[in-house]
């Protein structure tokens, strides 16, 4: 068994495509649009075939995220090594993301990082 697929609400949906495009190599599909229901997506794919679900539908209305709060807590992305996790997340802090936790080695064995994606969802790069 495997996870088929992550779906997360966003915003801007565009600029979300645009930052897991640029920063995490996804490939968009075609862009989908049900009028009906004014709901619009993408499926990014990852190369190593993950794939993330970006939705997005004006009447929904967005949540405080937090390591502190129910429900999925962050996305992790293996990157391969620590020089490639320290790389990106100084790419990010440049580019004007937050950095939640620098890269370091933690209780659990993992050399990794947090930064927040646009839109404020955590995202863990892992070695």
């Amino acid at each position: 068994m495997k996870i088929e697929h992550i779906a997360i609400w966003v915003n801007d949906l565009e600029r979300m495509k645009r930052f897991y495009e640029n920063y995490f190599r996804a490939q968009a599909g075609e862009k989908y649009h049900n009028p009906a229901k004014n709901f619009t997506s993408y499926f990014l794919h990852f190369s190593d075939g993950a794939r993330l679900e970006i939705m997005h539908r004006p009447d929904v209305l967005k949540k405080n995220i937090s390591a502190d709060t129910l429900g999925i807590s962050h996305i992790a992305f293996s990157l391969g090594n620590e020089e490639q996790v320290d790389v990106l997340t100084e790419e990010l802090h440049d580019d004007g993301f937050e950095v939640v936790s620098q890269p370091r080695t933690t209780g659990d064995g993992y050399y990794e990082s947090v930064i927040k994606d646009p839109e404020g969802n955590l995202l863990e790069l892992t070695a």
